[in-house]
């Protein structure tokens, strides 16, 4: 294949990934935009292989067989309440790729490039496996909290910003180090010293953030690995990589500014500073819950949607893991039946990746045009008869704005406590992801109905008329 048929099919490849973003910006292109995705790498990795520049292919090919199998396989039987950890450790292979590509490039850098060249090619490495290690570590850690095997409380080391900025110089002295080394051998040691470096902070970083600033990490983790995956396009010249990976890293840190609005944080304050780790105390903490909490049965619940006007529905990740949305779709179907108003309250932060319940409710086949965003639905909870607020926890704490001392304070919620009656699927009476008590739970509107979320919902459509 010549030069002008591998640029032109790179430049193609650009085109689909830009449609494909595009594309998965809104559910109803969704699909489509992950065809556009797959088309694009399918083109990418076809034209890179018949290039004529790729050698070893015998190894290469079954290497590729082999992890296309696997993705396919985790792709597969992954259920979606483990969609955020798969995210992330897959976003740790591209910390690792790049990482391993940099010490690659740093071996061969003197038989390809000299002077002012070699110097330029150094710093490329140098950034690209900081980037990788940092990405590979941090990921790393994102999937622990996520899977929970390692605890989503932050940890708040003495001194932990001036450790951070003593790794920083540190990594940039060993880089100068490392430019401008004259041997083949010497730039290693300060390279492998500089990974320790970058791997103890995307750990330290990562385990500073805590349970509530999840989603935005797996956004955040996304824009690295973007980043790594463009700095390695700069270690191998290849320029589709360089557009890939300045796409993502773009979009990755654009959704996590989004959603730091969301949660009314600054986006330096989530990765340097975690979360609930300031000296505040939250005043109603202090005097404990005020009111009484008050069950309701599922049979009580059916009765109040039959009798509702306007039903809107909160999910949260308690019906991811509960697998209710097929449930949650029959109620919906049948009270649209009856004539009554039924939407969906999406918060931009509900489960544990940007648009989880999203897909969810899509894939339940929840109309697209009753799924509405917090923004769009927040002022209409005071003329709402029901709302049913299903696994979802902080994303509906009035604390936010009712306890200047709570560590969610300031945090836009969606007021459901606004409207004639609330109804809570909840296990018990447990805090949410974040640790943070919820008040809503003794408001004298709301109603607490107890149990795994997908039985709960199969009792209401039990008495619920069809």
């Amino acid at each position: 294949m010549g030069n002008g048929v591998l640029t032109v099919s790179y430049i193609a490849a650009a085109i689909l990934f830009i449609l494909s973003l595009g594309g998965l910006s809104r559910q109803e292109t969704a699909r489509r935009g992950n065809f556009y995705g797959a088309a694009g790498m399918a083109l990418a990795i076809g034209a890179t292989l018949l290039s004529g520049k790729m050698g070893n292919l015998g190894w290469l090919i079954p290497a590729i067989l082999v992890g296309a199998a696997v993705g396919w396989r985790l792709a597969v039987r992954v259920e979606m309440t483990q969609m955020p950890e798969l995210v992330a450790i897959l976003h740790s292979f591209v910390g690792l790729a790049a990482t391993l590509v940099g010490y690659a490039s740093t071996l061969d850098a003197h038989t390809v490039f000299e002077g002012a060249e070699l110097s330029v090619h150094r710093t490329e490495i140098f950034v690209g496996v900081f980037i990788g290690a940092l990405t590979f570590t941090g990921s790393l850690v994102a999937f622990g909290k996520l899977r929970g095997s390692i605890s989503g409380k932050p940890l708040a080391l003495p001194g932990r910003h001036l450790l951070n900025l003593l790794v920083i110089l540190s990594s940039v002295y060993l880089g100068i180090g490392f430019v401008g080394a004259e041997s083949v051998m010497a730039p290693l040691l300060p390279l492998l010293l500089m990974t320790i470096l970058a791997l103890f902070i995307g750990f330290h970083l990562v385990m500073a953030i805590g349970g509530a600033d999840m989603p935005v990490v797996v956004s955040m983790l996304n824009s690295y690995s973007g980043w790594a995956a463009a700095a390695t396009g700069f270690m191998l010249s290849n320029d589709l990589l360089i557009v890939t990976g300045a796409l993502v890293g773009s979009s990755g840190a654009i959704l996590s500014y989004i959603m730091c609005r969301a949660m009314n944080r600054s986006f330096l304050s989530v990765i340097l500073g975690g979360f609930g780790t300031g000296g505040t105390t939250s005043s109603a903490s202090a005097e404990g819950p005020q009111g009484e909490v008050v069950a309701v049965s599922a049979e009580e619940t059916a009765h109040l949607l039959a009798d509702a006007q306007g039903v809107i529905i909160v999910p949260g990740y308690g019906m991811a893991v509960a697998q209710a949305q097929g449930a949650i779709s029959e109620i919906t179907r049948r009270l649209r039946a009856r004539g009554v108003t039924v939407r969906f309250a999406i918060h931009p932060v509900a489960g544990r990746l940007p648009g989880h319940m999203n897909v969810l409710l899509a894939e339940a086949k929840v109309p697209y045009d009753i799924v509405m965003e917090m923004d769009e639905i927040n002022g209409d909870f005071p003329t709402t008869d029901v709302v049913l607020v299903v696994g979802a926890n902080d994303i509906v704490n009035p604390s936010a704005q009712e306890d200047p001392g709570s560590p969610i304070a300031g945090m836009p919620v969606l007021e459901v406590w606004k409207a004639k009656t609330v109804v809570v699927f909840k296990r018990s009476m447990a805090t949410g992801y974040s640790g943070v008590e919820n008040p809503l739970f003794h408001k004298e509107n709301a109603r607490m109905l107890f149990g795994d979320a997908k039985k709960s919902v199969d009792a209401i459509l039990a008495h619920l008329p069809s």
